[in-house]
């Protein structure tokens, strides 16, 4: 199956196009638009988190780049020979994910960060391409509870069978996948200690334990 990148004319979610037209005005040097994913679909892990940050990945083009939050994850995933190159939060660095493709649950910021669950439904067609375009998965990571509801809503699984826990391990037989969850790698969970770096490696070391058994 070939997975197409939603672009710039796609107009499902009406507050998220109002929004990104007003940002074409306030910041006409940003991309402004559905944010590609990063990362070889040939990869055996994808990572899912929430949506583009608005100085962030709505700026640079790339899911977490330019973004508290890439600035968390993409050095961890390096220090575990899942990146190499080096991170300089802009799309032309030289960076370059490993066997990790990372995608948005939404693909276009949302005003405040916050989107809604129709929002989330809109861009489940581009979330399920994605995941059944890539030959070799095996995990998938979410990052918070939207990203974790959203990959069960798309695979069809009961989201009340699967509880949302840092770290939790779930087993999605139909498809032959594990998801593993985490809390998202947002400035407001480091900052609050809902997440630490040393708690955010442990998943990372979970993971890879896990590709060890395939």
């Amino acid at each position: 199956m070939t997975f197409i990148c939603p672009d710039k004319s796609c107009n499902r979610c009406p507050r998220l196009l109002e929004f990104r037209h007003g940002n074409e005005l306030k910041y006409p040097s940003y991309y402004n638009g559905p944010v590609p994913s990063f990362g070889p679909l040939e990869a055996e892990v994808l990572i899912v988190g929430l949506a583009p940050g608005l100085n962030g990945a709505n700026q640079t083009a790339r899911p977490f780049t330019n973004d508290y939050a890439g600035d968390v994850l993409y050095p961890i995933l390096k220090k575990y020979g899942l990146a190499r190159g080096n991170y300089g939060k802009r799309k032309d660095d030289d960076f370059e994910l490993l066997n990790v493709r990372v995608t948005n649950s939404v693909r276009c910021v949302p005003p405040q960060n916050k989107v809604t669950g129709d929002e989330v439904k809109n861009c489940g067609g581009y979330l399920i391409e994605e995941i059944c375009a890539m030959p070799n998965l095996k995990v998938i990571l979410t990052l918070g509870s939207v990203a974790h509801n959203a990959v069960l809503g798309v695979l069809g699984y009961k989201k009340a069978s699967f509880k949302f826990a840092h770290n939790a391990v779930h087993l999605l037989n139909r498809h032959h996948l594990l998801m593993i969850d985490s809390y998202h790698t947002s400035r407001y969970n480091i900052n609050t200690g809902v997440l630490t770096y040393d708690m955010f490696e442990d998943v990372i070391r979970n993971i890879l334990e896990h590709l060890k058994k395939y």
